[in-house]
């Protein structure tokens, strides 16, 4: 096994399309060194889909981020909301805030939220008009899910856009400083919101959310972080799921034709939607605490680990001709949400955001197609998730 002499996760021609990258890395070893970033800095990458399952599962991969960046030299200034958020967290911290997370997406609690996501879908479409153009990304995918993320947090319609930008420069992956600045628009205004809110007796969104984390046994800083959790993740990776998905039955016209004529068809194909181009490439930041194997690579203690499910959800070993789009494919075992006990809590929601968007576009919209080159759309320059930043669509 040779190791790449550069990070292979910041070429340009990867956030254009990883998967030939994936590829390669998988073939030469799905758990191998690689460098990260320009600061001499390496980290194991897995690629493999039974090694990533393993690796979600592994308690001696800890997500602990201030335990492994503690006494270490660092420019970055994120702030505490964003920085030690459950995603950044091990048992039992992470136990509570998921505990107080959890009930907020069951299948109950999304299926009373359905009318509302429809509604949201039906009002970002009422101008749409047959053989005009609109981006999806910034007309449908990016407005969707941030209305309804916000709407279970409160927020004020005035303050959506803001948060939605500033979500967005949060997953810049080109600059740290408007990173670092996004975090703390983020975390001081969800403060601001938390203490309002617990300052204002009643029966709203956030003041139900409060209440449970009270009974949840979380501070006021943990609730904070809690909220920019559900904010950041509740929106991000549905807008990419949105795009992705649209974009994927584009350029495989006979699936699209399939759904279009059924669109019952639509729930079912959401994992394999997912599985072919996930949304998040590569999973949050975990750490081994100590020396440790996986799929039979040695990994020392103290070193960065990062698990790709773009590229297990393209592994051939668990999906047969991985790169074609198949809807009679039993996709279940993708990694999109992740695996194990930081699986994504909110994915019942993402789902069905997905599913009510697509059926709405491709009921009203039956002739959709892309207004420019499939070669000439751009994507968001991040190696942690996968998206476009628009995407020219011809109703």
């Amino acid at each position: 096994m040779t190791a790449p002499r550069q990070d292979p996760l910041r070429d340009p021609r990867f956030f254009a399309d990883p998967y030939p990258t994936y590829d390669r890395l998988r073939e030469g070893c799905p758990v191998q060194r690689i460098p990260t970033g320009s600061g001499g800095h390496q980290a194991y990458l897995i690629t493999g889909h039974p090694e990533a399952r393993e690796a979600f599962t592994d308690p001696r991969l800890s997500k602990d981020t201030a335990r492994f960046f503690a006494g270490r030299p660092s420019n970055r200034d994120l702030h505490p909301a964003i920085s030690r958020n459950m995603l950044a967290s091990d048992p039992p911290a992470h136990t509570r805030q998921r505990r107080v997370a959890t009930p907020l997406f069951t299948t109950r609690r999304v299926r009373v939220l359905r009318p509302y996501i429809t509604r949201v879908v039906d009002d970002l479409m009422t101008a749409w008009r047959p053989g005009t153009e609109v981006d999806l990304v910034a007309d449908l995918a990016v407005p969707l899910p941030v209305t309804v993320v916000c709407e279970l947090l409160g927020v004020p319609e005035s303050d959506r856009d803001a948060l939605a930008g500033w979500s967005h420069d949060l997953f810049d992956a080109t600059d740290n400083g408007r990173i670092d600045a996004a975090s703390h628009r983020i975390g001081d205004y969800l403060t601001q919101l938390v203490d309002t809110a617990r300052a204002t007796p009643g029966d709203g969104p956030l003041q139900c959310l409060l209440r449970d984390c009270d009974e949840g046994g979380l501070g006021r800083d943990q609730t904070v972080s809690l909220a920019a959790l559900l904010l950041v993740a509740g929106h991000e990776t549905t807008t990419h799921f949105i795009g992705n998905a649209v974009l994927a039955l584009l350029r495989h016209p006979q699936a699209l034709d399939r759904l279009r004529r059924d669109p019952d068809l639509i729930p079912g194909a959401l994992d394999e939607l997912l599985r072919y181009d996930s949304p998040v490439s590569v999973a949050t930041f975990r750490h081994s605490t100590e020396d440790l194997s996986i799929g039979g690579v040695d990994i020392p203690a103290g070193f960065p680990v990062l698990i790709a499910p773009g590229a297990a959800n393209r592994d051939p070993a668990a999906f047969p001709a991985p790169h074609r789009l198949d809807l009679d494919r039993d996709a279940g075992g993708h990694l999109s949400f992740g695996h194990g006990i930081h699986r994504c809590p909110g994915a019942p929601l993402a789902r069905a955001e997905a599913e009510i968007a697509l059926r709405t576009l491709l009921t009203r919209f039956p002739d959709i197609r892309l207004a420019i080159p499939a070669e000439s759309l751009t994507w968001r320059r991040t190696r942690l998730t996968r998206g476009l930043a628009t995407l020219p669509l011809t109703l």
